[in-house]
């Protein structure tokens, strides 16, 4: 394996992990309820996507211009699976054994927010009372919960990984 390659994933992963913790980090020192806000994710998923872009450009600049698809995504999803580590790891560490209430917290604004919208368009009672006991018997910061997330990131980061190799892949230009 190139070492930029090996060296620009292992770099912007780290990156990716410390912004995966200062996501949690940020409303846990201000206001919990972000974490349940649909912007907020949205927001989080953008600033990924763009370190994903300045990975990619660092790199290819690096590699005098030049990636190939395999290596452009290569790169994205090592830097990919160690910011996944390492998020997953903080937030095992972080919800089950530093701070164990706010994971209930932030279960409770959560399900307040579901029945808000579930009211707002319009939801049957027995449907907001189903969903509601659903949310109350789910641990979505329980290791297993955690370790399964790890899948879904990672589906997620192929997605983007693919996107992004391919609209950054450049071939070298022919010489005359």
């Amino acid at each position: 394996m190139n070492e930029i390659i090996k060296k620009n994933g292992i770099k912007f992963g780290i990156i990716s992990g410390v912004i995966g913790i200062l996501s949690i980090i940020i409303p846990y020192v201000t206001d919990l309820g972000l974490l349940v806000k649909w912007w907020y994710g949205i927001s989080i998923l953008l600033i990924y996507f763009i370190v994903g872009c300045f990975l990619l450009i660092n790199t290819r600049k690096e590699l005098n211009d030049v990636i190939a698809f395999k290596d452009a995504f290569l790169t994205y999803i090592i830097s990919a699976l160690i910011g996944i580590a390492i998020g997953v790891v903080f937030n095992i560490i972080f919800f089950n054994y530093i701070d164990t209430e706010v994971a209930q917290q932030v279960k409770d604004l959560n399900i307040e927010n579901t029945v808000a919208m579930m009211k707002k368009f319009g939801a049957p009672t027995n449907s907001i009372k189903e969903t509601v006991e659903k949310l109350e018997n789910y641990n979505q910061f329980g290791i297993a919960e955690q370790l399964k997330g790890i899948i879904w990131s990672l589906l997620g980061s192929t997605f983007f990984g693919l996107i992004l190799a391919a609209i950054f892949k450049r071939k070298p230009k022919e010489q005359f």
